[in-house]
């Protein structure tokens, strides 16, 4: 009825008592879930046994694909073989957009609905020809290129009537580098260079009004290693935060992590941190502290808050930092212990970001531990 599952049952488990109380099987369940996004939808097919006839509608939002990490370029061309086209992969919110008459909504990748937070945009797009669902990144946009996630995250949140001032003093644009669904017909399945080539003739109807707010996603094709790391600098130098690798000849396969489609991230730099804080894990980590706040001196010599990291240990390290850090606990407060700080973590990060949550101003965007110290 409300669309969540508000107790924290996991939506798999759902797909998976929807196939037991039909007797259909597990795979068709979750198929017609990730065609659709909506698991009311797919109970009503599963009791009618019509899984196999369920197909994306508009304003029902689809899982979005999603791409696999690769560390270097010459990792990419042994994955993805040449050529690959490129995209620069943006800091922005990635979102489906669903268009039909004048009627236009934007989902993010949670599938929640935040076309009220960008009006602007909304009354741009509900102008453009024909129905369709594409999928791009919503970007904080100015003077040709993107701004910081930063200043996005200042139009998340807002009341409406926060939406005159924020859009002029934070405007945004739609940038799209894919089409899923265009005039009732279902393009998933169709190869990306053919998906692609209808999306860059529809914009090429995009009326003037639109310019500059509703985009297309700049491609090209690499056929080298040195080609993709070119690629990669030039992004960076422009402020994004890698390049997005894609097989050209790959169907649109959504919530799956495959290698059709493949990031190129590379870590900004590295930080020596101390742990401060420390809280237990979830699922397979709930019964080890996984979860590591760290902080930094600041100019006074005390010990500021800069992050949190869980990724890049491995479980033998964390088995032994739990058992270090449960002899070390000076204070409890909710989930969160703190610790005596004696345990020094490398830890990459993309970049550096004010924020209001930290003690010490700022925060590292994307950190990972690299080693123990």
């Amino acid at each position: 009825i409300t669309g969540d599952l508000r107790i924290g049952l996991k939506e798999g488990l759902v797909e998976e008592a929807v196939a037991a109380a039909w007797q259909r099987p597990l795979a068709s369940v979750r198929e017609a879930h990730l065609l659709c996004g909506d698991l009311a939808t797919v109970v009503r097919a599963a009791a009618a046994d019509r899984l196999g006839s369920v197909e994306p509608a508009l304003f029902q939002p689809l899982q979005f694909m999603l791409a696999s990490p690769e560390p270097t370029a010459e990792s990419v061309l042994n994955r993805l073989g040449a050529p690959v086209w490129l995209e620069e992969k943006y800091d922005g919110i990635r979102c489906q957009m669903h268009k039909r008459g004048s009627r236009v909504e934007f989902y993010s990748r949670d599938l929640r609905r935040i076309t009220a937070q960008f009006p602007e945009l909304a009354r741009v797009a509900s102008a453009l020809p024909g129905d369709l669902m594409a999928d791009g990144e919503l970007l904080a946009w100015r003077d040709g290129r993107a701004l910081p996630f930063a200043e996005l995250q200042k139009r998340l949140g807002r009341t409406p009537g926060d939406d005159f001032f924020l859009g002029a003093e934070i405007p945004v644009s739609l940038s799209l580098f894919d089409l899923l669904w265009l005039d009732g017909r279902p393009l998933l399945q169709a190869p990306l260079a053919e998906r692609r080539a209808a999306l860059a003739r529809f914009m090429a109807t995009v009326p003037p009004s639109a310019s500059g707010v509703i985009l297309l996603a700049p491609v090209q094709q690499a056929d080298t290693a040195a080609a993709i790391d070119a690629a990669f600098v030039h992004a960076r130098q422009r402020g994004n935060e890698g390049l997005m690798a894609k097989d050209p000849r790959s169907a649109y396969a959504p919530g799956r992590r495959g290698f059709a489609w493949v990031k190129l991230k590379k870590a900004y730099a590295t930080l020596d941190v101390v742990v401060t804080g420390v809280e237990y894990g979830h699922g397979k980590r709930k019964g080890v502290l996984s979860d590591y706040t760290f902080s930094i001196r600041d100019d006074h010599g005390r010990l500021a808050t800069v992050g949190k990291a869980y990724s890049g240990l491995t479980n033998a390290e964390i088995a032994t930092l739990t058992a270090h850090f449960l002899d070390r606990v000076v204070e409890e407060k909710g989930r969160v212990r703190r610790v005596v700080p004696d345990v020094v973590l490398e830890v990459a990060f993309d970049s550096i970001h004010p924020s209001d949550r930290h003690e010490s101003g700022f925060a590292l965007r994307f950190p990972r531990i690299v080693r123990i110290r």
